[in-house]
């Protein structure tokens, strides 16, 4: 598949993109500065861009079959990077005839609340890490507005690991027992298992241990 992917720099990013390309996947990885991704291959290709310019996820997207989101919230926790910019590449997808959109957001928006511990609900998503939660929920309802093919994909924390293909997910909001984290690694492979199922469509399934 030609897969374009959004935010491919990032932690979770360079997991999407090296395990798509392991999978054959032909990949165009879109950041501000790609050369950080350090990952060549036949099958790859680096796009300079910025998700807020729109006429650049315009560009990116030209001959793009489906499309990752797993943008970052950049290093000021502050900003809305991540909702605006998923704004413009639905826009464009739409533009573009482009469906399959999988986009990573975060455990503990919409219905998953209640997966959350009282650490996280009032001391990390409450305090700490308030706006880029906000930032999460906008993002959410710009895809979920969308005309597109979507999958949001919610996992727990980040955590380092190897890819086990061994967790939890589409769980409901009323489950208290999953660990509230999940390796890069296996986000990843999570995500592009998406590319070939039609299981999450239109849906947001919770991730994590």
């Amino acid at each position: 598949m030609k897969l374009l992917i959004f935010g491919a720099t990032g932690s979770i990013g360079r997991q999407v993109v090296q395990q798509a390309l392991e999978q054959g996947h032909t990949v165009t990885a879109f950041a501000r500065t790609p050369d950080k991704l350090k990952i060549q291959h036949p099958k790859l290709k680096l796009f300079q861009g910025d998700v807020l310019n729109f006429s650049s996820v315009e560009q990116a997207l030209q001959g793009q079959e489906a499309v990752v989101c797993v943008l970052g919230s950049g290093q000021k926790l502050t900003g809305t990077v991540r909702s605006e910019g998923t704004r413009h590449i639905i826009q464009a997808m739409e533009q573009a005839g482009i469906r399959r959109l999988i986009c990573q957001s975060t455990l503990g928006t919409g219905d998953s609340w209640g997966n959350l511990n009282f650490y996280w609900k009032y001391v990390m998503f409450g305090f700490i890490l308030r706006k880029v939660f906000a930032d999460h929920q906008r993002q959410e309802r710009y895809v979920r507005q969308s005309q597109l093919d979507w999958t949001i994909v919610r996992p727990g924390a980040f955590v380092e690991g190897v890819r086990t293909g061994q967790y939890r997910h589409g769980f409901p909001g009323t489950d208290k027992t999953s660990k509230l984290k999940i390796s890069r690694a296996d986000v990843a492979d999570f995500i592009l298992k998406q590319l070939m199922s039609e299981a999450y469509l239109g849906k947001t399934p919770s991730l994590s241990y």
